[in-house]
Formats: structure tokens, sequence, C-alpha cells
């Protein structure tokens, strides 16, 4: 590594480091502590409660700053290489502009690997964790609730065994209504089974009026058996199934996946699960779009107050995530296709992006 691209990363990684710090703090400030107050008042949380409520909350609130640090960073970083003339060294040494942002979008590919990781492994577990303090720990809610879309998954070596579905858990009747069972073998569908209801009793579930649908390897039906009253092969209780069921923020892009699969096969709209699936790659992506749009916004001229800056990317930021919540609304809506909506802010940021370097390498 050049002398020269470990200058530029030095001076960008402090201010990045910062903006993480400092961008965490506001969304701390604002949301977080504010429902943890809520609980200590409304439920009496006590204080190991709060702590491990604090500790889960910060991994989604961090992998949300990343794309955010990422833009200070590079505004202000080469803002004040611009305005102390060093970038104008630089070229008259006969370093291009892209050669002096290189090692800035090399590092904010790698970060953006990093933060789709992040989002994968540490997020879905955190938010999980939360979930379980606020609801078992904080409210005491033991007793299994009603609930609509029960997805069971029995998965072995990798490989999913069992999809269970149901449209809806009761808890009064102790009931799922609309159960299906998808088994496979080798990711292959090979039994589909369909019920109007399966009830609990006698530590197990038991499924009325249903049938059974044989499938060859090419997926037409080989067999079909009808059935008045049959077994329903999962021996969970009530209370284990409602408690194993995530949501969407709690789950990894593979449960997603079989999440939205599931729905799908009952034709139950998955929009929402769709657009949560691919925001987990666009969100920490972004960091790379937002290091395309700041590094030649930093070298605009009678840019040296580090206030201006941070104005613009806070302006930068409101347009994206208000690009991205619009987008996001209108394919829950079905208006708009999720792959599309959840990829349209970045879309524009990297049209955005390359118009600006490309006229700040003239």
């Amino acid at each position: 590594m050049r002398i020269l691209d470990k200058y530029i990363i030095k001076e960008m990684l402090g201010t990045f480091i910062f903006g993480i710090f400092a961008f965490s703090s506001v969304f701390i400030g604002s949301s977080t502590l504010f429902r943890i107050a809520q609980y200590v008042t409304n439920y009496g949380a006590s204080i190991q409660a709060v702590i491990k409520l604090f500790i889960y909350s910060l991994p989604s609130i961090v992998v949300l700053t990343f794309p955010m640090s990422m833009l200070l960073a590079t505004l202000l970083s080469f803002g004040r290489l611009s305005a102390s003339s060093e970038i104008t060294a630089m070229k008259s040494g006969g370093i291009s502009f892209y050669r002096i942002a290189m090692p800035v979008f090399i590092i904010a590919l790698v970060v953006s690997i990093f933060a789709i990781l992040f989002n994968e492994h540490v997020v879905p577990r955190a938010n999980e964790g939360y979930s379980y303090v606020v609801n078992f720990e904080i409210k005491g809610n033991t007793a299994p609730k009603s609930q609509d879309h029960v997805v069971l998954k029995e998965i072995k070596e990798g490989q999913i065994n069992r999809l269970t579905y149901a449209r809806r858990y009761d808890a009064q009747t102790m009931a799922m209504y609309g159960v299906s069972i998808q088994e496979f073998e080798n990711d292959t569908l090979v039994r589909v089974q369909n019920a109007e209801k399966a009830d609990w009793s006698n530590d197990h579930w038991t499924m009325h009026n249903g049938i059974l649908y044989d499938l060859s390897a090419e997926g037409n039906v080989q067999r079909t058996l009808k059935f008045s009253q049959q077994i329903l092969p999962i021996s969970q209780s009530p209370n284990e199934i409602i408690r194993s069921q995530k949501k969407p923020d709690e789950m990894t892009m593979r449960e997603l996946r079989h999440q939205i699969k599931a729905m799908q096969m009952q034709s139950v709209d998955t929009n929402e699960l769709e657009v949560e699936l691919y925001k987990r790659i666009t969100i920490p992506f972004a960091t790379f779009i937002f290091a395309l749009i700041g590094t030649p916004l930093g070298l605009q001229p009678n840019r040296t107050s580090s206030s201006i800056g941070f104005g613009i990317s806070i302006i930068i930021i409101f347009v994206y995530y208000t690009i991205m919540t619009i987008s996001s609304t209108l394919a829950q809506g079905g208006s708009v296709n999720p792959l599309v909506a959840a990829w349209m802010p970045n879309t524009i940021g990297l049209i955005v992006g390359i118009s600006l370097m490309r006229k700040a390498a003239k």
C-alpha cells in the first residue's frame, strides 16, 4: 500500500468512527432511551433488563449508521484535503482523481460487505433477544397469544425437511387453522398435506378434514389421499410454537426466504417480507453508494467548514431515506415490485455518484 493510500485512509477512518458514535447517539437518544424509560415506568423493568435492552438495541442502530458515517467521512476528509490544496498538489504530481479516490472506494466496499454479514448474523439475534427481554422478562407474557401466519421449519444439515404453515393460531381454542405441511427430500418437494385445522390435545396435534398429495420428482401429483383425522408430525406445544415465531427483523435472510416460500404456497401477500429481505443487502450496500456521492462533493470549492459538510450529509441522508420509505410503502401496497423498490434508492444514488465523479475528474 502506498503512503498516499495510507494517508487518505487514515484521514477518513477517524471521521468514519466519529460518525458511527455521533449518529448512534442520535438514534439512542431520540428513540431507544425513550422506549426503555417507558418499560421502567409502565412495567418496573429491572436494571438487568434495562442493560440487556440497551445492549441488544445497539447492533440494529450501528448497522444503519455505516452509510451515514461513510458519507460524513468522505465529505469532511476530502473537503479538508481540498481546502488545504492537498488534492491540487496530488493532481499536479500526475495522480488522477480516480486514483486518489480508489482507497476510499475499496474501504467503502469492505465496510459494505462487513455490514451485510453483520446484518445477517448479529442483528437478527440481537433483535430476537430484545423481544425476548421485553415480552418475557419485563411484560411476563408467558401464555401463547393468537397469531396469524405461523411457520415452523425443520432443518437438518442445512437442508429443510419439513415446512409447516398455519394461516392462524387461535389461543382460546388452542387450534391452528388453514394448515399446510410441505415435506422435502434433498430440497425437492415430495409431499404436501393440507387440513382445515389442527387442535392440541393429549400432548399432540391432530389435523382434521385434510388431503395428502404425493409428488413426483417433476412436481406432478402421483397419489391423493383424503383423511378426516391425522396426527400432525410436530411435537411442539402451543407455547413452544408461538415462542418460536419471529418478527421479520428477527429473521436471517435464509429464514425470510423460507417464510416467503411458505406463505407464497398459500397465496399470501409477501411484499412486506420481500422488501425486508432485499433491504438486508441494499441498506449496507448504501455505504459504498454514499462514498461515491461524498467523495466528489467533498471537493467542491468554498467548503472549508465541517458544519457545512455535516449539513450536506444530513440533507443527502434525508433524501435517501425518504426515497427508501416511499418506495417501500409502494412495494408493500403492491404498486411496485419489491426488488425494484428496495434497490431504487441505491440505483438513484449510483447514477448521481457516477455523474459527480465524472464531473470531479474533469
